[in-house]
């Protein structure tokens, strides 16, 4: 029997963007812009908007994979070291092919350094799932371990010092990763591919309908027929390849892979997708949610700049914007009866 046909017998999630927690942030972001403005005309500017949509969609990449694994009821921790780990890789592939027959063939360097790359954050992926949804290692110890595993790794193979990203192929990539089309950052329209593709996926397909099954009743969705070891298995797998993807990306912004790369960035992707909607009991999240919340985020940052603040207050800030958004959903969760 199709298990999509038992999920009826599964709780079910009131969907409805304007009841939901993504909706509040949503305008709490525009709320924010509109202060930040009056305090620092130069945010509405041109320039400035474009750099802010570039800066935080790297975030928003990830943090759309961060986000099925937390509708999961799980979380990765690996992902900032995941990003720097297949960052590496790709910069060393890429150099490394530049002395073989291979760069004779134009766009093809590149392509077979991408494709290295995301091939070590798909393992990474895998590994992720299968001591979790396997093993049935926490997915708290088994991602932190991991973490530990590709920082370790990122500074062994560069000795702490960066990578430059050299080679013929290397004004492809950075057209690939650090281009702009009609003005518009390159990063950001992958995002808003990916972001689109991310949404059909938690909401019009059946995988995406286990997701959600499996982080609302694990034991329900397991009698209900979903294929439950399967479906933790691909949401670390899809974070792992977005993470290693947005490291790609973030490579061509800099020019170079620093050992260091996004160190620290695990907690601003998680912060996004929950500041988003995101519940960490599992069960409710969306693309839509980790957008905003890394806009959110990204916004603060920019406006305390711009505003002479001085930046280490981004991080509190955020903080309390975290349990201000998991107080908001856990009052409204009250009021609809959930």
């Amino acid at each position: 029997m199709d298990a999509s046909a038992n999920l009826e017998a599964l709780p079910r999630v009131r969907y409805g963007f304007l009841a939901s927690q993504t909706a509040y942030v949503g305008l709490a972001l525009v709320l924010l812009s509109l202060a930040i403005t009056w305090l620092a005309p130069a945010f509405m500017s041109i320039g400035n908007l474009i750099n802010i949509s570039k800066n935080f969609s790297y975030v928003a990449i990830v943090s759309l994979g961060a986000t099925l694994v937390i509708i999961t009821a799980g979380i990765d921790l690996s992902v900032g070291s995941v990003m720097a780990l297949v960052a590496i890789v790709t910069a060393l592939l890429l150099s490394w092919l530049s002395a073989l027959p291979v760069a004779k063939v134009p766009g093809l360097p590149t392509l077979l350094s991408v494709a290295g790359g995301l091939s070590a954050a798909a393992l990474i992926g895998l590994l992720n799932g299968y001591f979790i949804a396997v093993v049935g290692l926490t997915p708290f110890v088994t991602t932190l371990g991991m973490l530990s595993i590709c920082r370790g790794l990122a500074y062994v193979i560069t000795q702490g010092h960066g990578l430059a990203i050299a080679g013929p192929d290397s004004r492809l990539f950075y057209a690939l990763t650090d281009g702009s089309i009609h003005r518009l950052p390159v990063p950001l329209l992958y995002l808003l591919c990916l972001g689109g593709v991310t949404a059909l996926l938690l909401r019009h397909t059946r995988t995406g309908r286990y997701i959600y099954a499996v982080g609302g009743n694990e034991a329900s969705a397991l009698l209900a027929g979903v294929p439950v070891t399967r479906m933790k298995i691909q949401v670390y797998l899809i974070s792992a390849l977005l993470a290693g993807f947005a490291g790609i990306l973030m490579a061509g912004w800099l020019g170079s892979v620093p050992s260091n790369l996004a160190t620290g960035y695990e907690l601003r992707i998680i912060a996004a997708a929950v500041i988003g909607g995101a519940n960490l009991a599992g069960g409710v999240g969306g693309a839509g949610g980790a957008i905003i919340g890394s806009a959110l985020i990204e916004v603060i940052r920019n406006g305390l700049v711009l505003a002479r603040v001085n930046a280490y207050w981004q991080d509190t800030l955020v903080g309390v914007i975290i349990i201000l958004a998991v107080l908001l959903d856990r009052l409204r969760s009250r009021r609809l009866g959930r």
